[in-house]
């Protein structure tokens, strides 16, 4: 018997993180990564303090059928976890639609999570070689990118979109990265701005906007067919 899926933390209710459809999602316990800006560094560690049982999950699933529509598993990196599968298929057969909230830190187990899931949003980082500044792991770069391969290739529904810290981007990288990223096929690209209320390095101070920045949220707007800019 497989371990249970680890959740640290879920949000009951949403109607932004799977589009068109009324959610729920579960934060999954565990991250290869660390993140400068990372908001939710509790979720980092393999264990965590306030994780939820499996079961507790569940039931609380079981009452909400009907009322949601869809199950988003984020984290933290969900794919990460060998129970993740299983998981799902819990979750499909109580009639929920499923979504993946994943980085793609190890791209043959998001390529494995893929055929199981009805729509992503896939987080870039950087471009490849810029990765490490805000991952602090080496080949964070190249996995991120080979994972974005395996999506396009996939077929499923997906969003594009990147934290933004003004300490870590510039306004001409990130419209290096997104003219890459439409050149690939990318057609939903989201700028997530930064939350700096709590971040995993305390040294990274407040993201301070470049005198650009409208300029290129038009940019980007004209780039991809569909252009979200949150935050």
């Amino acid at each position: 018997m497989t371990a249970a899926l680890r959740v640290g933390g879920l949000v009951p209710l949403t109607t932004l993180d799977f589009p068109d459809h009324l959610a729920c999602v579960l934060f999954c316990q565990g991250c290869g990564w660390r993140c400068r800006y990372c908001h939710n560094p509790q979720l980092i560690p393999a264990c965590g303090n306030e994780e939820k049982p499996w079961s507790e999950i569940l039931a609380f699933l079981e009452q909400r059928v009907g009322l949601l529509e869809a199950v988003v598993f984020s984290g933290g990196e969900p794919t990460l976890q060998t129970a993740l599968p299983e998981a799902i298929a819990q979750v499909r057969a109580l009639g929920y639609k499923v979504g993946l909230h994943s980085a793609g830190i190890k791209p043959k187990l998001f390529a494995n999570i893929l055929p199981l899931v009805d729509w992503v949003g896939f987080d870039i980082k950087a471009l490849p070689e810029h990765s490490r500044a805000i991952t602090g792991v080496a080949g964070s770069g190249k996995a991120n990118w080979k994972s974005l391969s395996h999506l396009l290739e996939s077929g499923v529904e997906h969003e594009c979109r990147t934290t933004v810290h003004w300490q870590l981007f510039d306004a001409d990288t990130l419209w290096d990265m997104a003219q890459r990223l439409r050149r690939l096929g990318v057609e939903r690209f989201a700028v997530q701005c930064v939350r700096t209320a709590r971040m995993l390095d305390d040294n990274l101070a407040e993201s301070r906007a470049p005198y650009d920045q409208q300029r290129l949220w038009e940019r980007l707007d004209r780039l991809f067919p569909s252009f979200v800019l949150r935050g």
